[in-house]
């Protein structure tokens, strides 16, 4: 059985899903306004790995994440860059789309837009202000009344006597009280708005995932997930407005992954260790990228350093030395009988312990190493399936070198050649010296029955 950590019960749960057979899942997506940074590709990895787990163990999943294509930072830059707000996030979910393509990330079923569910937001919030949860301003905006909602908090741990003693609260004349939050934003000058009964305006942001996440999955859903740092006020938010509005529970599993840190800091762009994705995928192999993610679990911290990276790998690259020799035949796990199968499946059913999944993961190349068993290489493939690794051609991986390499595919291809020349002439000098070059060059190069085959180092 699947166990999985539920941030709102801190503990361990079961999964039971609300329909026997179904999954339904909702994570929070993107902000079209810039370009997509470490922090979001471990969250789309991470949930691309729930996914695929939730389907690998037999669920008819739902997977929805949604876009934010309206909100103040998108706002401010496409006003920044003189663009119009369409031509701006058109740019970056194309920018997106293509950086999440390369970590092998598959496309949720459903990826809605927050300009789209406009209407089924304002109404969402005249339910609020029918229950009196919610109220407008005089200045046009409307306002959830925190107060009216007893379970606030009861995902963060944070009471509202916590929030007044350690939080910094803005001060707002228009509010009835500090730490209510904003659902309807009155429209500025300049700014895109839509009509409404309090005038015209946009949607404040944590009223966009409760209608998106109600439109495709229902008032009910099983699971909900999100970066850590969405946890409190953003999630938190989302539980107020959706069970303040319909009176029932929202969510019943929540899904928070870890933090990045670079070279054990924070990541910031104050501290200048902010990196993009493309910005690291101009370094590193995307698939080694997706290794050092999910070689870590998902909620603890994740350290990004060139050190780890290149760590990753040297050990990803043991996985595809592993399948270089032997042809893979195409397997159907067998999750109860195969010992590395079941192991495997343990270690995922232990809230995605992917971890353990990847010892699994060595200890069977270990044994096509040792055996070169075409069906052993073919359950090394299908398990690294799983978790979207080991499905490229292994010399195709092994012979992939990152930009700026010193030596093209063909350069060492002649040198090889040259070599092969030399040994025929007995001059095994030249042979060791072009040996020696292709090393010191990060090529090494691999002498077998059938020739010699090269990799980068």
């Amino acid at each position: 059985m699947l166990n999985l950590y539920n941030t709102l019960t801190r503990q361990k749960e079961v999964f039971k899903p609300i329909t026997p057979g179904k999954a339904s899942m909702y994570v929070c997506g993107m902000t079209v306004y810039d370009y997509c940074h470490l922090g979001h590709a471990r969250m789309v990895v991470v949930f691309d790995m729930v996914a695929r787990w939730l389907r690998a163990s037999g669920y008819d999943l739902t997977y929805v994440r949604n876009i934010t294509d309206i909100d103040d930072k998108i706002i401010k830059r496409a006003a920044e860059n003189g663009e119009p707000i369409q031509a701006l996030t058109a740019r970056f979910i194309d920018a997106m789309n293509e950086d999440f393509d390369a970590l092998g990330v598959i496309h949720p079923d459903f990826e809605p837009r927050a300009t789209e569910h406009v209407p089924g937001m304002i109404a969402l919030i005249e339910t609020l202000i029918g229950n009196g949860r919610a109220y407008p301003a005089p200045n046009g905006d409307v306002y959830y009344a925190v107060r009216e909602f007893p379970g606030y908090g009861k995902l963060s741990g944070k009471s509202l006597e916590d929030l007044r003693a350690g939080e910094r609260v803005d001060v707002d004349v228009n509010k009835r009280d500090p730490f209510d939050f904003v659902l309807w934003k009155a429209a500025k000058p300049g700014e895109p708005s839509w009509p409404s009964p309090w005038g015209e305006g946009r949607p404040g942001w944590h009223i966009e995932c409760s209608v998106m996440s109600e439109h495709h999955l229902g008032e009910h859903f099983d699971i909900h997930g999100g970066g850590a740092d969405l946890q409190f006020p953003h999630h938190e938010n989302e539980i107020a407005q959706s069970e303040g509005a319909h009176n029932h529970d929202f969510v019943n599993y929540w899904l928070h992954n870890g933090f990045i840190r670079v070279d054990n800091e924070k990541m910031s762009k104050s501290l200048g260790n902010f990196f993009t994705i493309r910005e690291v995928l101009e370094k590193y192999d995307a698939e080694v990228v997706r290794f050092f993610i999910l070689r870590a679990h998902y909620r603890s911290p994740l350290n990004y350093s060139d050190v780890h990276l290149d760590d990753a790998k040297q050990s990803l690259t043991r996985l595809y030395t592993a399948l270089k020799h032997v042809a893979a035949t195409e397997v159907t796990i067998d999750w109860e009988e195969n010992d590395y199968a079941r192991r495997f499946k343990l270690a995922m059913d232990d809230d995605f312990n992917t971890v353990e999944a990847m010892a699994v993961l060595f200890d069977l190349a270990g044994e096509v190493n040792r055996g070169e068993s075409a069906a052993q290489a073919g359950l090394l493939k299908a398990l690294g399936a799983v978790l979207g690794l080991l499905q490229r051609d292994p010399q195709e991986f092994l012979q992939g070198g990152t930009t700026g390499a010193e030596l093209s595919a063909d350069a060492i291809e002649a040198l090889i050649q040259a070599r092969r020349d030399a040994r025929t002439a007995k001059n095994w000098a030249e042979s060791d010296r072009i040996r020696d070059e292709l090393a010191a060059k990060g090529v090494i190069l691999e002498d077998g029955a059938q020739g010699t085959t090269w990799r980068r180092a």
